[in-house]
């Protein structure tokens, strides 16, 4: 009532105020560190920053970016620049539409690009540095170029037909809200759907043929797909098949039939990734769907619920599918066995599937888009971390695969890639790609980076990247563990390393580094291990349990503190995240498994590598707090070991954090990357 007097609350909110406290003197201790440190690498900074610039303009800026083809017209985004060319006109007189600085955004990118059917609109989606949350800018086609519409917090969006734009919004790292816009005279914006469940996340994506929209609710295991019939946009959406835990299911469509890669029935291989909380997103940590299914089966479009379902294909057992494309009277399907690329055409005149495998070194796919999908051929790059991105064509008629020699990009002929498998704990074999310079002798004294990620069951990252080749050159050894909680080789081989098998992941990584030492790659003085993200958490852990296996690790925005992260609930990804963690508020024995291997909670004094954190003041995902106490906390523990062995020439590491104002969790733009 009014009047009364409400009980003082003060002693209740010390604990949050001293917290608060505790990290504003922790982030300002790390920047004075840092800034301390910084100088002393300014010359290698110099050196390394012109070499990569140097690599950048040779290989990356030479690949171009994919093509989106309509008809006679492709359009391409390069430098914050959309282009248009002719097909038959070559692209060295391609027109520029507009550029990112023209609608007053000099400080974002291009994230995602839509064109409408009829080539009357354009959406692009921009992101700044800085932010989670990307806005789409809708734009009218014509003698001028209008902006039609702009719309905040956008994620994913399609359009239905020439005139009608479905989008998701995004919320605290949550995609939940499906709205549909119209741009005829009557211009509106609708809400179609809602998702309630919290461990959901919604996106959008259109058939191949553009006969459907789907609307794709996805939590880690299990999934629900909704249609929008193209041809009558403005009804509202059908459910597929209800949401079944365990089920995951991704619909194409062709001929009043739907065709469905599924988990469901027995084994299965198909996952619909949340990559790393909703990150490392096609192209970007954005939300993309990979595939782990061994099935692709089908149902008629009036009644597609699961009882309805037929088999067309099965996939071997070991065999992934990386990504899959619909056309009129074929499918590709790109799959990796042992490592391994392949590419897969099925075609539903003959019957018959045609296998071809694909270059040694090649390590990632990207499917470029191909609206008209009655085309005979199929457009895709092929990568590695060393090789830049090289494109190929895969042709229906010929039943082969031609390389396009579109620009002229330098060959990478001096890298060798090897591929090993590592014996782990309980005797399961761990894949290793190895890349180095053929021209290196004494391997074993040529200085290692080891890649390990784990989780969620997505693949390590192995797109090119100009800093990977830059090491190649200079003598390095670079190495991809490509561990269980990942997903290299399919849905088993994230379950077996997820909640309560996380220590496999472990033990892979440590039987992976040691079979390369063994093998002459490198030894322990000269290896760095080198993870991001949810990979931070095997790094971390085999830095506590097996320290003296390398000399340094670098992380880049780690997580490192799984306990208490997962104690708190008001975090926006905490409960999706139990599915991949376990729920430690609610069991016992999953708090106890957690804190086994928690880096945060098994530091100790002994003698530790040498650490390199980046981590990000305003990430979302990751909570800085947590970064800032695990690199105190490894700090004095190698300090506390130091002094108590009190050796002469005792080794002391350098734990370095450094705390970057701007970026985010996202991959960022060449330049930002560049300075970072």
């Amino acid at each position: 009532q009014e009047g009364t007097k409400v009980p003082s609350k003060r002693k209740q909110n010390t604990p949050i105020v001293t917290s608060d406290l505790l990290h504003k003197n922790l982030l300002k201790s790390e920047r004075k560190n840092w800034n301390k440190i910084f100088p002393t690498y300014k010359a290698m900074t110099k050196r390394i920053k012109e070499k990569l610039e140097e690599l950048h303009n040779m290989y990356t800026l030479n690949s171009g970016s994919p093509r989106m083809r309509f008809g006679e017209n492709v359009y391409f985004e390069e430098n914050g620049c959309i282009f248009l060319a002719k097909a038959d006109d070559g692209e060295g007189n391609a027109e520029i539409l507009f550029s990112v600085e023209d609608l007053g955004f000099s400080d974002a990118f291009i994230q995602r690009v839509r064109i409408s059917p009829d080539q009357r609109y354009m959406a692009i989606s921009l992101k700044s540095e800085n932010s989670e949350e990307a806005i789409c800018i809708i734009m009218k086609f014509g003698n001028h170029l209008v902006v039609e519409k702009v719309i905040p917090s956008v994620f994913s969006f399609e359009w239905a037909a020439n005139d009608v734009l479905y989008y998701t919004t995004q919320k605290n790292l949550k995609c939940q809200n499906v709205f549909m816009a119209t741009f005829t005279y009557q211009k509106h914006t609708k809400l179609v759907y809602t998702e309630q469940d919290a461990r959901f996340f919604v996106d959008l994506y259109c058939t191949k043929d553009r006969r459907f929209l789907t609307i794709n609710c996805n939590s880690k295991t299990t999934s629900e797909v909704w249609l929008v019939d193209c041809r009558h946009p403005l009804e509202s959406p059908s459910l597929v098949q209800a949401r079944t835990t365990g089920v995951i299911y991704h619909i194409e469509h062709r001929k009043d039939q739907l065709y469905i890669l599924t988990t469901y029935g027995e084994p299965a291989e198909y996952k619909a990734i949340l990559t790393d909380n909703y990150i490392h997103r096609i192209n970007s940590d954005t939300y993309c769907t990979s595939y782990r299914n061994r099935k692709l089966m089908k149902a008629p479009v009036a009644s597609s619920g699961k009882e309805n379902w037929q088999l067309v294909y099965a996939l071997e057992n070991k065999t992934k599918l990386v990504d899959f494309e619909m056309f009129s009277d074929d499918c590709i399907m790109f799959l990796k066995n042992a490592g391994h690329l392949y590419l897969n055409a099925i075609s539903f005149v003959s019957h018959s599937v045609q296998s071809i495998k694909l270059p040694t070194w090649a390590c990632e796919f990207e499917l470029e888009s191909h609206p008209e999908h009655t085309t005979s051929t199929c457009y895709f790059q092929l990568s590695s971390p060393v090789h830049p991105p090289k494109r190929f064509a895969y042709s229906f008629k010929e039943n082969n695969l031609i390389e396009q020699a579109v620009q002229e990009v330098p060959i990478i002929t001096n890298c060798h890639t090897t591929r090993l498998l590592a014996k782990s704990k309980d005797e399961t074999l761990v894949p290793i790609t190895v890349f180095h310079n053929k021209n290196s002798k004494e391997l074993h004294r040529r200085p290692l980076l080891v890649h390990v990620y784990g989780a969620y069951g997505i693949d390590l990252n192995m797109r090119f990247k100009e800093e990977k080749l830059m090491l190649i050159e200079e003598g390095w050894i670079l190495a991809y563990c490509h561990v269980r909680g990942g997903g290299e080789q399919g849905l088993s081989w994230h379950r077996d390393g997820c909640r309560h098998n996380k220590l496999k992941g472990l033990h892979d990584l440590r039987a992976c580094i040691t079979l390369l030492h063994q093998r002459g790659f490198s030894q322990p003085s000269h290896t760095a291990l080198a993870a991001a993200s949810a990979g931070g958490v095997l790094a971390g852990a085999l830095c506590n349990t097996d320290p003296a296996l390398i000399r340094a690790m670098v992380l880049q925005a780690p997580f490192v503190d799984v306990l208490n992260t997962m104690m708190k609930t008001h975090l926006p990804l905490t409960i999706e995240e139990q599915e991949e963690w376990g729920n430690p508020l609610e069991d016992e024995k999953c708090m106890k498994y957690i804190k086994s291997y928690c880096p945060y909670q098994n530091i100790k004094p002994q003698c530790y590598p040498s650490v390199f954190i980046t981590a990000y003041e305003n990430d979302e995902r990751i909570p800085l707090t947590g970064i800032l106490q695990y690199a105190q906390k490894l700090r004095k523990a190698a300090l506390d070991h130091t002094s108590r062995t009190n050796k002469k020439g005792n080794w002391i590491p350098n734990i370095i954090l450094d705390v970057q104002a701007s970026g985010s969790h996202c991959d960022s733009s060449w330049e930002h990357s560049l300075n970072e």
